[in-house]
């Protein structure tokens, strides 16, 4: 899930270099926490939140086949 978060992020910004996402375990959830360039945060964000809303639903998908819980923070 990692990966997926990963290569999305690294499709919507200008500086593909400046991504990562750290997974972050606390019992039964887990938390990737993306930072991207303080430039790229707008596109990844979207308009009023609706990329970072469908990368979330996409992540739920994904999670809820591997039967885990999994959270996005989006990190400035």
């Amino acid at each position: 899930m990692k990966n997926l978060i990963e290569y999305i992020a690294t499709s919507l910004v200008d500086k593909p270099e400046e991504v990562s996402v750290r997974e972050v375990q606390d019992g039964q959830v887990c938390t990737l926490e993306l930072s991207v360039a303080k430039d790229d945060i707008g596109k990844v964000i979207g308009r009023q939140g609706k990329t970072a809303r469908a990368m979330r639903v996409l992540l739920g998908a994904a999670s809820t086949k591997a039967q885990k819980r999994v959270m996005l923070d989006i990190v400035e």
